[in-house]
């Protein structure tokens, strides 16, 4: 089989039967991309021609150590690994390969830190910085009133539809990583600016009403708001609001979990509702705890403060 056939099937295998999202797609299809023309070069054949046969042991050893000289960041690089590995395992399960090429490689140590969180200041001033009454200033902080009350995924909020949205009872239904179903509750501010959002929404949506999927985040045309829209609205409102440092919609959903923890929530409910399938996941959110706690006791108890 051709190796760009294989790819193709395999991330087809990734969004249609494993739920993938269309952004962990395109990085996958991106650094699948790369190994096809390490391939190439490495090889003295032309993409076209290279097979599934021409993943071998040496070639693949070859082009992840060029990713090591070539500094790239270790989530990436690890994220790259698993891309390979995955195909490889892939190829086998599928029979298009008799043995594993990437059964002896090694994904890199990645640190074990998390992306920043905003403090309660940071977030007030984040949200105060969609103000107006324009509509689409309206559908700007209902987006980022829900992001911080629900901690979605920002592939969560764009692929929200009214009919999973329960304005009455404040809850949502969403279909995270996997295809897998919760339900994730929200407050009353995200509430009352959906409930704003909504008469704008219904003028802008306009003749397409009648079509079958409702989105509740709509771009000026009419049409459902992507993912890099919200990225990049979320960019502009972090420099409105004078934020220092990147924030993202991760950023959001990362600070929506530790305010949890700091309030006393259990981890296992902040797992719930973050959709984590490994309770480990969710424990890197204790670092942050810690953390909070050292503080306090350095600044409190007479004896820190000694030596």
């Amino acid at each position: 089989m051709k190796l760009g056939a294989l790819v193709v099937r395999f991330l087809e295998h990734l969004g249609e039967e494993r739920g993938y999202s269309p952004e962990t797609l395109r990085a996958y299809g991106g650094d699948l991309e790369k190994l096809e023309l390490f391939l190439e070069d490495f090889l003295g054949k032309p993409r076209a021609d290279l097979s599934a046969s021409d993943l071998d042991p040496l070639a693949l050893r070859s082009f992840l150590a060029g990713l090591t000289r070539a500094r790239l960041a270790a989530r990436s690089r690890s994220r790259t690994v698993y891309a390979v590995k995955s195909l490889c395992r892939f190829a086998c399960r599928e029979g298009v390969l008799a043995a594993n090429p990437a059964a002896g490689v090694r994904s890199p140590k990645l640190p074990k830190t998390l992306p920043r969180h905003l403090r309660p200041g940071e977030t007030e001033e984040l949200l105060e910085a969609a103000p107006g009454e324009e509509s689409l200033s309206r559908r700007d902080r209902a987006f980022l009133e829900l992001l911080y009350a629900s901690g979605l995924r920002v592939s969560e909020l764009v692929g929200l539809d009214w009919g999973s949205v329960d304005l009455a009872a404040r809850v949502l239904r969403v279909v995270g990583k996997g295809g897998k179903e919760r339900m994730v509750p929200f407050g009353r501010p995200a509430a009352e600016a959906l409930r704003a959002w909504l008469a704008d929404w219904e003028e802008i949506r306009g003749a397409r009403l009648a079509e079958a999927d409702e989105p509740v985040f709509l771009n000026a045309r009419g049409g459902r708001l992507t993912d890099r829209s919200v990225r990049r609205l979320l960019d502009r409102y972090a420099r409105q609001a004078g934020l220092a440092g990147g924030v993202h919609p991760h950023t959001l959903r990362h600070t929506f979990a530790t305010h949890l923890l700091e309030g006393g929530a259990d981890l296992r409910a902040i797992q719930e509702l973050l959709g984590h399938s490994s309770l480990a996941t969710t424990q890197r959110y204790t670092h942050v705890e810690i953390e909070r706690l050292l503080a306090v006791y350095r600044d409190a108890h007479p004896r820190s403060r000694k030596g």
